[in-house]
């Protein structure tokens, strides 16, 4: 997939037992289905800039999976097959392609489909009477098991997109097996989309199976680009961790403040201030998402070498000289050896730090790293409708959720009966005492999210016994004019 630059595969007969999603290293990620180590299996490998645009996994059966991907506001549905071979019962061919039927039906019409199936049959060459199917270019001739794929595209009003590309026999044929040599695997997508395939072949010379052959087709999806919300920059809460950055920050504070060491009894005043503090004293970020990557185990041996393999690149890219090329090989491979050792060194110190504190917090982060890892959809990006279409626009999701609310908050429900003659209690509720204040603030815990004031649990430790006055007296007032109302 990385040497021909293939961003979505579909996989079949893959004979992994399990329901699950796993990296499989160079950037790809596989979702897959099997039952049986044996037999069967499907699957479909993503590059790993496209597994945020997941929203479903749906695994109908160790024949027939599909994920749904959003690309812009467009959906695109990537749905992996794999028929009954010619000489299997009816039975299982007809459970098949009804396992299939529902998926289709299931996907609403203004969707892409895309399906990358091995469906082992044969449509043939030439298309006549089913010129709104597909094109001329099959191979050899037609049988029963190529005439359902053929009835599946008529029912489904979708394109075989192998066969609308004139191509040498050689780049035609998806399966090779002694002196035999057949067309059986297919991709196909909804007629109203094959504007946007631009070619489809299959690619000689890769060693996918034994027997198999990977065809390949350029998709190019026409989206509208959707205006671009503004991004949210965050302060940098994070650097009063440090002691200089903390004593900094007071200082700024206090100088807003006309040099007063206490808050302002007003809350609205103090928190605004507070703000606009951190902002000026610790930065704010640039609110660009940071890619995934896995590199807590760089050192500068790594990063050393990744430059000069880098600038080696360039000097290729600029001058095609064996000496340049044989240059680069070498860095590559000296990339490869450093990496391989920093690994290796992280993971022996790691294991040497299992039985202190810091070696817990590692071993936590190495577990939720590879529990994200296995989960299909990485957050929740969009909701769907009353009849299942998914919402992406700010609008229709803002609508829908208002919908659902309007229905959860005005649905009658029985009541539990009051019971009569209850007396009230008369109490004195007594005032919230600095020390009560002070020791609610040493058992938070820092570097959790902020609340809508925006301000963590750090400036309050930071700023000490200023903190505790300011917030001893304000939970006060609140207690007195709760009692009050």
């Amino acid at each position: 997939m990385e040497r021909r630059q293939v961003d979505i595969l579909c996989v079949q007969e893959t004979r992994w037992k399990g329901s699950k999603a796993r990296s499989i290293g160079a950037g790809f990620k596989l979702f897959y289905y099997g039952v049986d180590s044996k037999r069967n299996g499907v699957g479909v490998v993503l590059k790993e800039e496209f597994v945020r645009n997941v929203l479903e996994v749906k695994r109908v059966s160790d024949r027939v999976m599909s994920l749904k991907l959003e690309f812009e506001g467009v959906m695109l549905n990537v749905v992996s097959g794999y028929a009954p071979q010619v000489g299997c019962e009816l039975e299982e061919k007809e459970r098949f392609w009804s396992e299939l039927d529902e998926v289709m039906e299931s996907i609403p019409t203004g969707e892409r489909v895309v399906i990358g199936a091995d469906f082992n049959g044969h449509v043939g060459e030439g298309n006549t009477g089913d010129e709104e199917v597909m094109g001329k270019f099959g191979v050899k001739e037609r049988n029963l098991e190529g005439q359902m794929v053929v009835d599946f595209a008529k029912r489904m009003d979708m394109g075989v997109v192998n066969t609308y590309f004139q191509k040498r026999e050689e780049h035609r044929v998806t399966y090779k097996s002694g002196g035999r040599s057949t067309q059986v695997d297919y991709i196909l997508c909804r007629r109203g989309n094959l504007k946007e395939i631009s070619d489809c072949k299959v690619v000689v010379g890769e060693s996918v199976a034994r027997q198999h052959r990977m065809v390949v087709c350029r998709m190019t999806l026409m989206v509208c680009k959707k205006k671009r919300s503004e991004i949210e920059k965050k302060t940098k809460w994070w650097k009063l961790k440090k002691e200089e950055c903390c004593e900094e920050f007071r200082q700024k504070l206090r100088q807003a403040l006309g040099g007063q060491v206490v808050l302002p009894d007003d809350w609205e005043t103090t928190a605004e201030v507070i703000r606009e503090t951190g902002r000026k004293v610790l930065g704010v970020s640039s609110g660009r998402r940071k890619e995934d990557k896995e590199t807590w185990w760089w050192n500068e041996e790594v990063q050393d070498s990744i430059q000069r393999k880098r600038l080696a690149k360039k000097k290729w890219d600029m001058d095609r000289t064996e000496e340049n090329r044989q240059e680069y090989k070498e860095l590559q491979r000296r990339v490869k050896r450093e990496v391989s050792k920093a690994k290796q060194k992280a993971y022996d110190e790691l294991y040497t730090r299992l039985d202190t504190r810091e070696g817990e917090k590692d071993l936590y982060r190495l577990a939720r790293q590879r529990d994200r890892d296995g989960k299909d959809v990485q957050q929740v990006r969009v909701i769907k409708d009353r009849d299942g279409r998914v919402l992406t626009s700010e609008e229709s999701v803002q609508r829908r959720w208002k919908e659902y609310f309007e229905v959860l908050m005005n649905e009658e429900n029985e009541r539990e009966k009051r019971v009569e003659g209850v007396n009230s209690v008369e109490q004195k509720v007594d005032k919230i005492r600095k020390d009560e204040v002070r020791k609610a603030l040493k058992r938070m815990k820092s570097g959790k999210a902020v609340g809508p004031d925006d301000i963590p649990v750090e400036v309050w430790k930071c700023l000490g016994e200023a903190a505790v006055e300011f917030l001893a007296s304000l939970f006060n007032k609140v207690l007195e004019i709760t009692i009050g109302g």
